[in-house]
């Protein structure tokens, strides 16, 4: 157990190349209740959200989830990336990574302030809930023991479940690469639930195996990929937003840097052998550094180490390259993302 963004997190509970294989296999649950829930309601809330994020939610409907950025009004890099569930009209589930829930309230109030066309409220209800994910090739067959309604839930749609008696949510949403669904339980019977989804033949998996497989997926993990100083478009996620909207959070920052071009990309590194580059590795082409790891491990399924870096835009697939791992030249070549799929 290890302190993280203000919780006690699990790293493990036997080793992290066990949860991470039964996960690629078979299925298994990550507690990450860590993540924040901000209730977002009222007659104006989607022309608040539709202006404090990058994606727009008239792509999408009640019922169905959507990734999205919020951005930095001055500089455009991503405050947060973020998955909204709508639950209803008028209704949403806005879910911001740990240490930015506080940051994302404040925003969303900036945002009904100024762009809602009718009473809004946000609230955070993080501490009421848990969040229990359910990823895997199995995932939903194992679910459905425990729960056919949720484990029946379209890919990226929210419905309303019920646990032990108390109203919760699923969605078909995930952070590994893998299908699965993520359980929105009332924080009262959350540890029942979990020990339903074990009973039922679901490994419990840590953090660490959440972030080598998020890493194997060529997902990209705040702090590290995204913040301070890096955009959307920097970090080859531009499909995220939606530049048709005539306005939102960040909008003429993010268009200046389009038509500019980009000054550095996100790719990814594949290294030969056990030894793995690390953040904040430098990268170097022709004997000059270019680029700095972002994260890096070794990859279970691969059984080699991969990596994400930030290097030149000229940068293309096939290149070769060199991670410097603490005085030793690692050879690495760019390759395609994701790292790993089925």
């Amino acid at each position: 157990m290890v302190e993280f963004g203000g919780w006690d997190m699990p790293i493990q509970y036997t080793s992290v190349l066990d949860e991470h294989r039964a996960c690629r296999t078979g299925a298994a649950v990550f507690d990450v209740s860590h993540l924040g829930s901000v209730r977002v309601s009222g007659p104006g809330a989607l022309a608040a959200l539709q202006w404090a994020f990058t994606n727009d939610l008239g792509r999408v409907r009640p019922g169905r989830a959507q990734y999205t950025h919020l951005l930095d009004p001055v500089d455009a890099h991503v405050v947060d990336d973020i998955i909204v569930w709508w639950i209803a009209d008028g209704d949403f589930v806005v879910m911001p990574n740990a240490s930015n829930t506080d940051r994302i309230v404040g925003a969303l109030g900036e945002a009904v302030a100024d762009h809602a066309d009718g009473d809004v409220a946000v609230l955070d209800v993080t501490s009421g809930r848990a969040i229990l994910a359910v990823q895997g090739p199995h995932a939903r067959d194992r679910l459905a023991a425990v729960h056919a309604g949720a484990a029946a839930v379209p890919r990226f749609g929210v419905e309303p479940a019920d646990f032990h008696g108390a109203p919760g949510f699923a969605a078909g949403t995930g952070y590994t690469g893998e299908d699965g669904v993520e359980l929105h339980v009332p924080v009262e019977v959350a540890a029942m639930v979990f020990d339903d989804l074990v009973e039922a033949g679901i490994t419990p998996a840590g953090l660490g195996a959440r972030d080598t497989l998020r890493l194997e997926a060529g997902l990209p993990l705040h702090g590290h990929e995204l913040g301070p100083g890096i955009t959307s478009l920097q970090a080859g996620l531009g499909w995220v937003v939606r530049f048709l909207k005539p306005d939102f959070r960040g909008r003429t920052a993010l268009v200046a840097e389009r038509d500019r071009g980009i000054a550095r990309r996100l790719v990814g590194l594949a290294t030969a052998g056990r030894q793995v580059p690390r953040a904040e590795c430098p990268v170097l082409r022709d004997g000059a550094v270019v680029g700095m790891v972002t994260s890096g491990n070794f990859s279970p399924m691969l059984e080699h180490g991969i990596a994400l870096a930030f290097v030149p835009p000229d940068t293309i697939t096939g290149d070769s390259l060199i991670v410097d791992v603490r005085g030793r030249s690692l050879d690495a070549t760019v390759v395609d993302l994701p790292f790993w799929s089925h």
